[in-house]
């Protein structure tokens, strides 16, 4: 049977390729994002295709790409960030053996967390896995500082009164929490106003690292010592009352 007789022939501009998922055509839309965030992006284009885009029967869209792997990082973020957190309060109990003294020193993350936040609004940077990412080990620095304070602090009680020890503890260790944030801060100072290839990494992170150990630094020296003081019982000789 000639094919003329059951389709008409013709020659016409058509796809150079036809792409095929689970036996299904599929067709892609590649996009580039500029001067926002992806998450923010893909949910106007969603809203607007919901709105004025009417899919025919058998037709489907999926978003994939980088807003893919976002999704799934999320995912993830939201189980490791907590588990972070409890392991940090874990090793934090082990070190003080007082959750009261435990729950003072953590104090430094919170604060750390707000001055990330804040450089990241005062830059216009968008919440991304990378600046998450900053956060964790923003978290890992400011509990480090809280530690070397009321290491020194609970060291010094055993040998004069607490009012004293806390004061000297706090003066004996100014340099070496000023050198870790400094040193840390400093680090990451090339990544901040990065405009080049992989920019979109290294400033969020770079950002949130800098924001927050300003932030828990000015914690660590002037406010933990005093809650310090404030809650926890002096653990040394002297003292006659059993901390919590």
């Amino acid at each position: 049977m000639p094919l003329g007789s059951v389709a008409r022939l013709e020659i016409a501009k058509g796809p150079s390729q036809i792409s095929r998922e689970n036996g299904k055509r599929r067709v892609v839309v590649q996009a580039n994002v500029r001067g926002r965030d992806i998450a923010s992006v893909v949910k106007d284009a969603q809203n607007a295709i919901d709105a004025k885009v009417t899919r025919p029967p058998g037709v489907w869209l999926t978003w994939g790409g980088q807003f893919e792997n976002l999704e799934r990082a999320r995912l993830r973020l939201a189980v490791v960030v907590p588990a972070c957190f409890v392991l940090i309060v874990g090793v934090l109990y082990s070190a003080v053996g007082s959750w009261r003294a435990t729950a003072v020193v953590f104090t430094g993350v919170p604060l750390a967390l707000i001055g990330g936040v804040l450089a990241l609004w005062l830059r216009g940077l968008p919440f991304s896995i990378s600046a998450a990412v900053g956060f964790i080990a923003l978290s890992g620095v400011a509990v480090l500082n809280g530690l070397v304070m009321v290491g020194a602090i609970d060291e010094l009680s055993k040998s004069q009164p607490w009012e004293s020890a806390v004061c000297a503890g706090a003066l004996r260790r100014l340099r070496p929490v000023l050198m870790t944030a400094l040193v840390t801060s400093l680090g990451f100072v090339p990544m901040a106003p990065a405009n080049g290839a992989g920019a979109e990494v290294q400033r969020p992170l770079a950002t949130v690292v800098i924001g927050g150990l300003i932030s828990t630094t000015l914690l660590t020296l002037l406010v933990l010592p005093a809650l310090y003081r404030r809650f926890r019982t002096p653990p040394g000789p002297k003292s006659d009352q059993q901390d919590v």
